[in-house]
């Protein structure tokens, strides 16, 4: 009688891989798509530092056993740096997306966030000495002409063009952000430097958060997005991504910056009802469409 081997156990774990990665890139772009939907949803009536802050907070605790277990690796002399790169890559442009989501729709700041990618390149050839290609140059252009399409768009008679601004700063900070972790950080834990980047940007953030808070009572459904954008979409979410990067490499696990734009979009059209306007269509497509050129191109 013919026998038939058993798979060996690396077959099995490469099978597994092969489907779970996919799965949990989408999951990650789902949950990272809805933090503009929770954002729209509780920055009217949290504002922009109080939202920020407790989301800060919420995703520092979820992130602090992983900075506690690598503790030693962070000696005094070393939060300055880290309070400096928190706020530049988490406070900030935190804030800026969450003021931005008061005055356009949840799609508008996704859309903007997907510029990291070519704002991390940008900034690290004008400022640290990086090659730049006429290919990638291309796709950087094309990337600022989908957000000048982007901020000439109306949403119910109203210009966007000021929160557009806001989502694009805070692109900028993050790639601003992104070089000095590469440059500054590297080494260390990348989950327990998001915790102690996340702790001193509460901290900082604190001051701003306690001077603005609202005086009206906030409404319980704006609690529940306020936590789920700290505990699912900061904290949790960077976990995931964190041990996506250990298990497939920095650039496959950035391909969920695909994603971003397009559950935002999707997670604001089906639960709050936000039209998706020909222009957001045209400005995701060329933004997109340039960061998966610059991608290609590296």
């Amino acid at each position: 009688m013919n026998s038939v081997a058993a798979p060996s156990p690396g077959f099995e774990a490469t099978r597994t891989r092969a489907w779970i990665t996919p799965l949990e890139i989408g999951v990650l772009g789902a949950i990272w798509g809805a933090s503009f939907l929770f954002m729209r949803v509780a920055a009217p009536e949290f504002g922009a530092a109080p939202l920020v802050d407790v989301r800060l907070a919420l995703g520092a605790l979820v992130l602090l056993p992983f900075l506690w277990r690598s503790r030693a690796q962070f000696p005094l002399k070393s939060w300055p740096k880290l309070a400096l790169i928190g706020a530049i890559n988490s406070a900030v442009p935190f804030v800026l997306f969450a003021w931005a989501a008061q005055r356009a729709p949840a799609g508008i700041g996704a859309i903007c966030n997907s510029m990291t990618v070519l704002f991390t390149f940008i900034v690290g050839v004008l400022f640290f000495g990086e090659k730049v290609s006429a290919r990638r140059a291309a796709a950087a252009f094309v990337g600022f002409l989908g957000v000048v399409v982007l901020a000439s768009g109306k949403t119910a008679g109203a210009s966007i063009g000021w929160a557009v601004a806001a989502g694009t700063g805070a692109a900028v900070l993050y790639g601003i952000g992104l070089n000095l972790v590469r440059r500054h950080l590297t080494g260390l834990p990348p989950a327990a430097v998001a915790s102690a980047t996340l702790t001193t940007s509460t901290l900082l953030l604190l001051p701003f958060a306690i001077a603005t808070w609202p005086e009206h009572a906030i409404s319980t459904k704006s609690w529940l997005a306020s936590g789920m954008l700290g505990v699912l979409c900061t904290g949790t979410a960077f976990v995931m991504y964190y041990r996506l990067i250990a298990r497939v490499g920095a650039a496959r696990a950035a391909t969920v910056t695909y994603l971003v734009p397009v559950f935002g979009i999707a997670w604001a059209w089906l639960l709050l009802g936000e039209a998706v306007t020909p222009t957001m269509l045209a400005a995701g497509l060329l933004i997109l469409g340039s960061v998966a050129f610059s991608q290609r191109a590296k």
